[in-house]
């Protein structure tokens, strides 16, 4: 039997490469690795995103959802907003596990691809 193990590389459809880049890499401070053509690639702490420009299938993701870690949710959240990011739910606790509380807050790319930051709060 195979065993997977951490992901690689996830890919993510949108309509116009240079506003994602624009997006992802400038208001959501992601580190760039590099770019060839309209396929634009960063780092998620060791992950892989790739933003597969000038998709026919750009913002069709329903359930799908890309969470990325923070360490004061509160404050991410406020940072995003005044780069113009509006979020469909702010920072809320989604569930009290014994040793942390999980919290989240919900936004969404320039295709409409739903986004997320979390915070495990101890």
């Amino acid at each position: 039997m195979i065993k997977l193990s951490a992901l690689g590389q996830i890919a993510l459809p949108v309509s116009d490469a240079d506003r994602a880049e624009d997006f992802y890499g400038n208001t959501l401070g992601l580190p760039k690795l590099f770019r060839f053509a309209d396929l634009v690639f960063f780092d998620c702490g060791g992950v892989r995103l790739m933003l597969e420009g000038n998709s026919k299938n750009a913002g069709q993701t329903e359930g799908v959802c890309l969470y990325y870690r923070v360490t004061d949710i509160e404050h991410s959240c406020d940072a995003l907003q005044e780069h113009g990011v509006p979020f469909d739910v702010g920072p809320h606790l989604i569930a009290k596990m014994p040793d942390h509380e999980l919290w989240m807050a919900f936004f969404r790319d320039p295709d409409g691809n739903m986004l997320a930051i979390m915070e495990e709060k101890r």
